[in-house]
This record gives structure tokens, sequence and C-alpha cells, in this order.
């Protein structure tokens, strides 16, 4: 203890200039968009390299698992293409999903948080590759997330699994719609509220992106339903939905580009003037 206090007293002037630095720093930071935007950026780039090289020892020992997600995913793609019946009224190229190629880009998972109220993912693809913010993204099992922020290489995601997310969704069956958010409770649910009650919905009903959104397109996976609950205070269900995705298990993401998104929001804004 008397060496530390040794050097504190040796080291005080350094300490001290030290301490003020980085309160300056912070103050700086904390009161200028600029320069917090590009703490975020770069934050974003150190982080996102640090998480690349560590996912790249994990993904050599999950190999197998994230094959067989490949297979399986190979799988519907054929059966696509067998019971394609003329290629001249079809798009051109159409992923699992039915979206348009030229609309998506494919990255890879390298960090994911799924322990906490804010869960958010690292992916490794950012505004180099024509990744931007509020961009939805998905892969082959349904939904995983929207675009939080983006570097040159990297960019984050918003989980579905984040108290802040508020996604349309609806019924498949009935095209009753609702809004997806998620509790904070369990990994492998999420809630549609807001649904009415006069909606036919039964357990194991399956529950798709709804067309009132500008970040997803319609009729995209996101689960079943689990458990439906009635708010004796309004007309509304409140929904249990059981996942069809793992977002404790993810590799390959689909990132895809809405080119109306922003003509859709300008009309909007319009409109509300």
């Amino acid at each position: 203890m008397q060496q530390i206090f040794i050097f504190i007293f040796k080291n005080s002037y350094r300490l001290l200039f030290l301490l003020l630095l980085g309160i300056s720093l912070t103050l700086t930071i904390q009161s200028h968009s600029y320069h917090r935007s590009e703490v975020i950026s770069s934050a974003n780039y150190v982080t996102g390299s640090v998480y690349e090289q560590v996912n790249s020892v994990d993904e050599y020992f999950n190999l197998k698992t994230e094959n067989e997600k490949l297979a399986e995913e190979n799988a519907r793609l054929r059966i696509l293409l067998f019971n394609k019946v003329d290629s001249t009224q079809t798009p051109i190229v159409v992923d699992a999903q039915g979206i348009p190629s030229s609309n998506i880009i494919v990255s890879k998972v390298i960090n994911n948080t799924y322990n906490t109220r804010e869960n958010y993912l690292t992916i490794n693809s950012g505004s180099l590759d024509g990744v931007k913010q509020d961009m939805g993204v998905i892969n082959s099992d349904g939904i995983v997330g929207i675009i939080d922020r983006t570097s040159k290489k990297y960019a984050t995601v918003a989980s579905v699994l984040n108290v802040k997310s508020q996604i349309n969704a609806k019924v498949k069956k009935s095209n009753h719609f609702g809004s997806l958010i998620w509790n904070g409770k369990n990994a492998g649910y999420v809630q549609l509220i807001d649904v009415p009650r006069l909606a036919s919905v039964r357990k194991g009903d399956t529950i798709v992106t709804g067309g009132h959104s500008v970040i997803f397109p319609e009729n995209i996976n996101i689960g079943t339903i689990d458990k439906v609950f009635i708010n004796n205070e309004n007309n509304y269900y409140t929904i249990n939905v059981r996942l069809f995705n793992d977002m404790t298990n993810l590799g390959h993401v689909y990132i895809i580009k809405n080119r109306d998104t922003q003509e859709i929001l300008n009309l909007e804004k319009k409109q509300d003037e």
C-alpha cells in the first residue's frame, strides 16, 4: 500500500494531466454531435475487427452446425427451382423469401448478445457495402433485426430481442395486424400486441411481417403462436410468439435494401404537414 502512495505522489502531475485530458475529451464528445459520431464509428471499426477475429475461432468449432444449415437452405432453394413452371413469368433471381437478389446484401454475424434487455448484433458489412441505418436484416428462418449504426466495414443490428424494438407484423391466415415487441424475458419468444379480439387466432398459427412497414417486405417469417392472452381492459389480444430463429445461434444473414423507403417516408411526411 505504501508503494502505491509513493507512486501516486511521484507521478501526481502526470496523473492529474491524464485525468483532466479524459474529462475534456468526454465533454467535447458529449457536446458535439460530429465528434460523437466519429468516436462511435471508430469504436465500431475497432470492436468489429476484434469480434471478427474471435468469431473466426468460434466458427471453426461450429463448422458442422453451419454446414447443416447451409444444406437445409440449399434444399429449399432447389425445391423452388424444381417447382418453377415458366422462367419467363417469374422474377429473374429470388431468394427463399421471394426477394430479388439485387436488393440483398449477404453478411455474417461476428458478435451477438441475447441475454440483456437491449440486445445487438455486429455484422461484417458496412457503408462501403451499401449498408444503411434502418435496413431490415433476415436469414433463411426469418427476421433478425434492424440496422442501427454503421462504419465503413461493419454495422450493428438492433435485435428483435430488444425491448426498444417494434415491428409491424400480422397473423398470416387472417391478415390481422399488430406490433411485434419483446418483453425482455425469454430469448425464444417475442410478443404480438394490439391484435383485435375479433381476430381468429390459434396456437400454431404463423406470424409474419405485415405490409405496413417500410423496412421489411410483407410475409417474412417470424414464428408461431404459442399462447394467447386476453386483456380485459381493452379489445385486444397479447400473443406470445415462438420464434422460428434461434437467436442464440446466428451465422449468415441477409440485409434488405428497400429502394422506395425514402420516397414513402417523404410522402408520409408531406401528408402530416
